[in-house]
């Protein structure tokens, strides 16, 4: 696939290197020669230096024969425009933009049409941050929390701790311990290294357990491998952005919420938008506000400034302070590596991986319906629509033993329209199941997608 992403910053950067791997074209639009250069150090793709709205730069990246043009630059304007000229001159198949102003955004059913604004798909950052964030809060204890089929089935992270039922016992053995909520082991990293999980397989204390289950069964078997958290009730927010306002409109509906923002127009503006939030201005790393506001009586410190530096560093006070919880949004990979598994940050939010995954899911080739990129990237939770019958498809009529799935690949679950079925070796999957993968190592995509791709025989 010819791809034109324009934007080299991070959200750009990313997608290039989790792309150009996977045999596909990329050129990479930025203004930023330096960043550019840097880029096509380590990667194998062109680059162009420019603004992705001009029309002769578009032309120049090779927009004439591109299959998708990916705007993600930090301008909401510069993306809108690129897509429309890619539309115009170009006639480019598929335009997707990142837009993150939320004016644009509440307008989007009106403006984003093919005779308006040709955008095929829009990314909001914020909003998927938020929605993440806000999962956490719903699942205490929980690391990751994925949705699929519409909410049906979710794919939850947790660290096995001491205590839990299930540490020091083989995965055979989780039936007998919740033999009314089926569940699937997707995957187990244990010090960072996967592990394909087997019925033998035995669960140490800090294991970091991926498994899949029906929506409604996830707080009954995140109790089997950790003691089961108390419900979060107070939730101190450090920064008011979009992103901070989003979750405390969001948690104080059933939460105690507080938040802090330093900018006093923009705190005067979020207290008389907010119904049931108390606001403060100041700085969130100031241990004198945070003890005055109680942080030891905090269930979860939420940082989510649009300053690395800052969220870890009052992360890091809130903890030290007594906070219960603290969960911080990182832009930087460098940084989400050094605090990754550390006892005083316990969640680190990434937007880019938020971003990643949902450009992904308008990548990935056959009727591959949701992917969220897992564990900084190495490995990806797919949502895939089987089609066809058994002479014209790889899955459909076939039991999961039998289908030959790449290397670290497991079917998890499959969604029949209402019916969850979590997914054992003798399961035979047909056509329009939705059914859900783990993919331990993403090199591996092109397999997946083959598998689920209908061979030309089928009408």
């Amino acid at each position: 696939m010819k791809i034109i992403i324009l934007g080299a910053g991070q959200v750009g950067g990313t997608l290039a290197e989790n792309l150009v791997g996977e045999q596909n074209d990329i050129t990479l639009v930025d203004i930023n020669t330096e960043k550019l250069r840097e880029l096509q150090d380590k990667m194998d793709l062109q680059v162009v230096t420019g603004h992705g709205s001009h029309p002769d730069v578009l032309e120049k990246a090779g927009a004439e024969d591109a299959d998708m043009l990916i705007a993600v630059t930090s301008d909401d304007a510069t993306n809108m425009l690129a897509c429309q000229i890619a539309f115009t001159i170009f006639n480019t198949p598929v335009k997707i933009a990142r837009i993150r102003s939320e004016a644009i955004l509440k307008y989007k059913a009106q403006l984003f049409h093919k005779q308006d604004i040709p955008v095929d798909h829009i990314i909001a950052p914020e909003q998927l941050v938020t929605k993440d964030i806000a999962r956490l809060i719903d699942y205490p204890g929980a690391l990751q929390v994925r949705d699929f089929a519409d909410g049906r089935v979710s794919l939850v992270g947790i660290k096995a701790y001491y205590g839990g039922l299930l540490v020091g016992h083989s995965l055979s053995t989780l039936r007998d311990h919740i033999p009314n909520n089926d569940t699937r082991v997707a995957a187990i990293y244990r010090q960072g290294r996967p592990i394909r999980p087997l019925g033998t397989t035995v669960i140490e204390a800090d294991d970091e357990v991926f498994f899949i289950a029906a929506t409604g069964h996830i707080r009954a078997v995140m109790s089997e491998l950790q003691k089961l958290e108390a419900s979060y009730k107070r939730i101190m927010i450090a920064g008011g952005g979009n992103i901070g306002a989003g979750l405390a409109r969001i948690l104080e509906k059933n939460h105690k919420v507080k938040l802090i923002e330093k900018k006093p127009h923009r705190a005067e503006m979020l207290a008389n938008n907010l119904n049931n939030t108390t606001v403060f201005i100041g700085d969130s790393s100031d241990s004198e506000l945070l003890i005055e506001e109680n942080i030891d009586q905090v269930d979860v410190f939420l940082a989510v400034t649009n300053n690395d530096e800052a969220n870890i560093m009052s992360s890091l006070m809130a903890k030290k302070l007594g906070a219960r919880k603290t969960i911080a949004l990182i832009q930087r990979g460098a940084y989400q590596d050094l605090v990754h598994g550390s006892s005083s940050l316990d969640i680190a939010v990434s937007p880019q991986q938020a971003t990643i995954s949902a450009l992904l899911t308008h990548i990935r080739k056959g009727d591959i319906v949701n992917v969220y990129s897992l564990r900084r990237g190495a490995a990806e939770a797919i949502e895939a629509v089987a089609h066809g019958d058994e002479q014209s498809s790889k899955v459909v009529g076939r039991e999961i033993q039998d289908i030959k799935l790449p290397p670290g690949a497991t079917i998890g679950a499959i969604v029949r329209g209402d019916e969850v079925l979590i997914a054992h070796s003798t399961t035979i999957i047909q056509s329009d199941d939705h059914v859900i993968l783990f993919l331990v190592d993403k090199k591996y995509i092109h397999q997946v997608e083959k598998l689920f791709q209908v061979s030309a025989m089928f009408f």
